[in-house]
Parts: structure tokens; C-alpha cells; sequence
């Protein structure tokens, strides 16, 4: 170990930090590991709360609405204590969009299976597949739509190649899952025909649910109610594909 000047002599006295044991052979005293975990804990524990409240502000007031004062309230924590972690809003917000997706992939891969997909119908695989997106769409619909808000307005970022590569993840999960009934439909390239069709699926939420047209102008042309969009998408999607469904 070298020192700033070796040819001074250690002094023996008052050292800065304490005595002579608190610098011994010139390193600093280290901290017993256990009292470092509750700390640990707890700075685990305040970032889940954060990052929740994060979520949590986004869906009810919007992307704008989501003030760093907001989310602090919401979280019991302070502006100063958030800032400490993610250096402005947006950060925390990227933090935030990323993990949502990240579990989300996680999710997917872990819960759903082909086996699982293969123990049902192609038909009714379908039906609660689209009958699933449908109420996260309902349930999210104010958290979705400042994900989607702020994503636009990062486009060609690295953040935003992150999102893209997750979201083709999760989309390509969806359709191997459509996939493991390939004997039933009945398309030239299947694989093409779900990608397609789910995008059609997704993009018709995302107009109908996040985007949330005039209702008044469109009542004659749409759907009544949810239970009719998911019955349309479900009957546009396995069309789409080929797909004889029983009578």
C-alpha cells in the first residue's frame, strides 16, 4: 500500500475519524454486514414504494399530472429522497415503463406456455387471449396511455430501442403461443398471418380503449360493449387466420 508521502512519519495522536484504531494500517474500519442489511432492506423497500406510486400517479393524472412532488406524496417519501435516486422525472419514469415491461415479458414466459396453449381449442385459446389484453387495457387504460404518451416522445433513443426490444419479446411469446396450434390454421405463412393478425388485434384496442374515440359520432359503427369487441375481435382474428370454428 502506498501513502501521499511516505517520508513523513504516522502521526500517533487525534487523527481525523477518530484514533489510531479507527485508521489501523491506514484502511478504514468497515461495518459489520449485519447492520448494513435492515438499511438494505429498507432502500429496497422505498423504492418499491416509489416505483408503484409512480405507476399508480401516471394512471390517474396522466403523464403531465405525474409531478416528482405528486409521486413523493403519494409515496410518503420527499421530492429530495427521489431525487437522490433518479436525477429528474423522466429518469424515473424510464426506470418505471422498464420495469413494468420487464415483468411483463417475464411474466409471459413464465405463466403461459405451448403446452398449456395446446391442452385448448385454437377458438377458445383465442377468445381468452384477446378477452385477457382487452381487460388490461380497461384496467390500465390511464397508465397505458402515458406509457405510450412518453415513449413517442423518445423515439430514437436508447431508451426507446430498449422498450422496442422488449416489447417484440413479449408480441413474439403471444405469437408462439398462437402457434402451438399451427395444424389449425389455415394461411400460407402462419407465423405472418398471427403477427399480423394480433397487431390488428392490439392496434384496435389501442384506437378503441387508450385513444378512446368520440363515442357519440361512433355509436352505429362500433361495437356496443365489451363483451361485442372482444366476440368481433376474436371472430376478425381467427377469420383472419383460417381457422374453422365450431358451429
Amino acid at each position: 500500500m502506498t501513502t501521499k508521502d511516505q517520508s513523513k512519519p504516522a502521526r500517533v495522536g487525534k487523527a481525523r475519524g477518530g484514533g489510531v484504531g479507527a485508521r489501523a494500517s491506514g484502511t478504514r474500519k468497515s461495518r459489520d454486514p449485519d447492520s448494513l442489511a435492515p438499511q438494505q432492506e429498507r432502500s429496497r423497500e422505498s423504492l418499491r414504494k416509489l416505483m408503484k406510486a409512480t405507476r399508480e400517479v401516471m394512471g390517474q393524472h396522466g403523464l403531465d399530472g405525474a409531478t416528482i412532488p405528486r409521486i413523493a406524496a403519494h409515496a410518503g417519501l420527499t421530492p429530495g429522497a427521489i431525487y437522490r435516486r433518479f436525477s429528474d422525472k423522466d429518469a424515473l419514469v424510464e426506470s418505471v415503463i422498464l420495469d413494468i415491461l420487464a415483468r411483463q415479458d417475464k411474466g409471459l414466459r413464465s405463466d403461459l406456455t405451448q403446452e398449456m396453449a395446446r391442452q385448448l381449442s385454437l377458438p377458445v385459446f383465442a377468445a381468452q387471449l384477446v378477452h385477457s389484453l382487452l381487460a388490461s387495457y380497461r384496467a390500465h387504460s390511464g397508465l397505458f396511455r402515458a406509457m405510450r404518451q412518453f415513449a413517442q416522445s423518445k423515439r430514437g433513443s436508447p431508451f426507446h430501442r430498449k422498450i422496442a426490444r422488449l416489447e417484440k419479446r413479449s408480441y413474439e411469446r403471444l405469437v408462439d403461443l398462437l402457434l402451438a396450434h399451427v395444424q389449425d390454421i389455415h394461411h400460407p405463412e402462419p407465423r405472418t398471418a398471427v403477427a399480423l393478425g394480433m397487431m390488428m388485434v392490439i392496434s384496435t384496442l389501442q384506437e378503441l380503449v387508450l385513444d378512446a374515440p368520440d363515442s357519440d359520432c361512433w355509436t352505429e359503427l362500433l361495437p356496443r360493449n365489451d363483451e361485442a369487441l372482444r366476440l368481433e375481435l376474436t371472430r376478425a382474428l381467427l377469420s383472419y387466420l383460417g381457422v374453422e370454428r365450431p358451429a
